[in-house]
């Protein structure tokens, strides 16, 4: 749980921060756009299409972290480009997600589609990786009592020799339950570039903040919309609490652990599920609905895959 919370607050840091930069004037302050409500992007990855976007840029050229007369718009921007290096994470990673977005928005005629598709693609490329490590708290939860005993047995015994014996036990009850205890560093280690790679490919892509889905403008924060008089942004803060705590919901039911420790766990599930409700008012559209679509898809999963495995 507590690995997961930690990994939700980088995300989240990551959307305002990261390999992103934000764009700010010679004072130090952000560069807002006023329609919408969004911190413009520093080092965007091609022209906006906006004509007015367009000249908010070129008036702060001189702040930016690329040449603007470098970048092609978006819908010609490269998969690869050879005549800017900006670093392996960018080119193979960021770049090549931004382009899947861009290509296939144009294919199904919205961005904001293409981003809830391209998120939901990432989850299912990582589906195995996922079933792994739900099959490994289950067999984790399974052997927690044989844990809790060997706790128990060895509580007061600090010498060398104990320790070792109890290292020993320790691991024939891992092998028991076929428990890799690196299994969810892995699967962590996988899938985060993936993700953060693909929010930054969203940060950078200012066509993306551009574009409408239904009744939100992608670029525009839900405060900035409610703002405005458009009342159906409160359908994403909402959607955004509810699949939040389910998934915290669903983590915790595979933990195991004292009644103190599950508590502390409660607690900062709840306290977690806030921070990010309110953490999402200031999010673009664009972003809430990835955060939103993959979250449902991970409380689904994980309800199927705990279901077979039971």
């Amino acid at each position: 749980m507590k690995k997961k919370i930690i990994i939700l607050v980088t995300i989240m840091l990551l959307v305002t921060t990261g390999c992103t930069k934000t764009l700010s004037d010679g004072d130090n302050n952000k560069v807002i756009n006023e329609e919408t409500g969004q911190s413009l992007t520093s080092n965007i990855l091609c022209l906006p299409e906006d004509e007015k976007l367009l000249e908010t840029y070129k008036e702060y050229e001189e702040y930016m972290d690329v040449d603007l007369d470098s970048l092609s718009t978006c819908e010609n921007m490269k998969i690869y480009e050879s005549e800017s290096y900006n670093g392996l994470w960018v080119q193979f990673f960021v770049r090549p997600l931004a382009w899947c977005i861009i290509k296939l928005g144009e294919f199904v005629g919205n961005y904001g589609l293409s981003v809830m598709i391209v998120g939901l693609l990432i989850r299912l490329i990582i589906l195995p990786l996922s079933a792994k490590s739900v099959k490994q708290q289950d067999n984790m939860r399974k052997a927690q009592p044989e844990l809790e005993r060997l706790e128990v047995k060895y509580k007061d015994k600090t010498d060398q020799d104990s320790m070792m014996k109890k290292s020993q036990e320790m691991l024939l009850i891992y092998k028991k339950y076929n428990i890799n205890p690196m299994s969810s560093c892995l699967v962590s280690f996988i899938q985060l570039p993936l993700f953060f790679a693909f929010l930054e490919a969203i940060n950078r892509v200012p066509a993306i903040f551009e574009n409408n889905f239904w009744k939100f403008q992608l670029g525009t924060t839900p405060l900035v919309g409610i703002r405005n008089g458009n009342y159906y942004y409160f359908i994403l803060i909402i959607l955004i609490v509810v699949f939040t705590a389910l998934s915290f919901k669903n983590s915790m039911n595979s933990i195991v652990g004292s009644s103190e420790q599950m508590k502390q766990t409660k607690f900062m599930m709840i306290f977690m599920t806030v921070f990010i409700g309110i953490a999402s008012i200031q999010l673009p559209s664009a972003i809430a609905l990835y955060w939103v679509v993959t979250n449902a898809f991970n409380v689904v999963q994980t309800l199927i895959l705990k279901k077979r495995g039971s």
